[in-house]
């Protein structure tokens, strides 16, 4: 059968067929930068929070108790703003969000903030800095074919990763440390990474509150356990300690978590993971500017290792 344009009169011209364009770029809303802002500079500096608040606290009750008391109080902002059903999620939502709760906040932050307590914060946000690498790893794991600049990039930043243990390895740090970053990062990637594959609450706020009630509650627990209560007196706390706890609740939890938790089911992971190397500049400077920590060789280096394999995972798995 022929087609009506060639049984057409060849004095006719017929419209050509319009030729194929390229897809546009997908442009980043303003929403999307403003949020990634907040968690590029925030977090940065929560490195420094902790260090000052477990100087005279103990890590998992502190965690246990900013987590616990950031939730309840996003919980009622969101009932005061939305109305109580906004907080009404399903049993399965719920599961979802306390499992993302538990390996982002326990297993991944409360890690380091036991590190802490022998690590300086510069070198923690550094090692925290291969959660991109882990998160390739994983995605290669769940049949996600990654691309040849994604291996070079993790092969880079597996390279800085172990540079970085130099300190742990010579008995600058404690070695435990370091283990405990480098597992609470592997844990943050888990959870970032499942939180895009789990039935999570369609309200990112509303999964931000037992988020974070899931990894608060667990931490506070894991704090009793430990036995943090014995011989804590709350009269001895120091004043600077108790400002870095208000910062964490505040700016840590309240505004940049759930800023984090809005990004992670809102824009592409490989471009929300590029707060990993914006993270450690922040965190190195200000630890080195306030707490005179030591900026020895290996934690220069491997820290600027680190970043360039980071940087060449984010650029091109955006591209891919």
């Amino acid at each position: 059968m022929t087609s009506p344009a060639a049984d057409a009169p060849a004095s006719r011209t017929q419209p050509s067929a319009p030729l194929p364009t390229a897809p546009a770029p997908r442009r980043i809303p303003t929403a999307v930068w403003a949020a990634l802002a907040i968690v590029y500079v925030v977090w940065g500096s929560t490195y420094l929070a902790i260090r000052v608040v477990v100087e005279t606290l103990p890590p998992f009750l502190s965690a246990g108790a900013r987590f616990v008391v950031a939730g309840l109080v996003l919980a009622g902002i969101i009932a005061w703003r939305q109305g109580i059903g906004a907080l009404k999620v399903s049993p399965r939502h719920l599961a979802s969000a306390a499992a993302v709760g538990l390996l982002l906040l326990l297993g991944g932050n409360m890690f380091v903030v036991l590190a802490e307590m022998s690590v300086p914060s510069g070198l923690a946000a550094l090692l925290i800095a291969v959660v991109p690498v882990f998160v390739v790893l994983l995605k290669a794991l769940a049949g996600e074919r990654p691309t040849a600049g994604g291996i070079v990039g993790v092969l880079v930043g597996l390279g800085g990763l172990a540079v970085l243990t130099l300190p742990g390895l010579s008995g600058e740090v404690k070695v435990s440390g370091v283990v405990l970053v480098i597992v609470g990062a592997l844990s943050w990637s888990i959870g970032s990474f499942s939180s895009s594959r789990l039935p999570m609450p369609a309200n990112p706020f509303a999964a931000s509150v037992y988020e974070m009630l899931a990894g608060g509650l667990a931490g506070l627990g894991v704090g009793l356990l430990r036995g943090e209560q014995h011989g804590l007196d709350l009269a001895a706390v120091s004043t600077r300690s108790w400002v870095g706890l208000a910062y964490l609740i505040v700016f840590g939890s309240l505004i940049a978590f759930t800023a984090y938790a809005w990004l992670l089911q809102t824009a592409p992971l490989s471009l929300v993971a590029t707060y990993a190397y914006v993270n450690p500049v922040v965190a190195v400077a200000l630890g080195a500017l306030i707490l005179n920590e030591a900026l020895s060789w290996p934690i220069v280096l491997g820290g600027a290792i680190v970043v360039v394999g980071v940087g060449l995972i984010v650029s091109t798995e955006r591209r891919g």
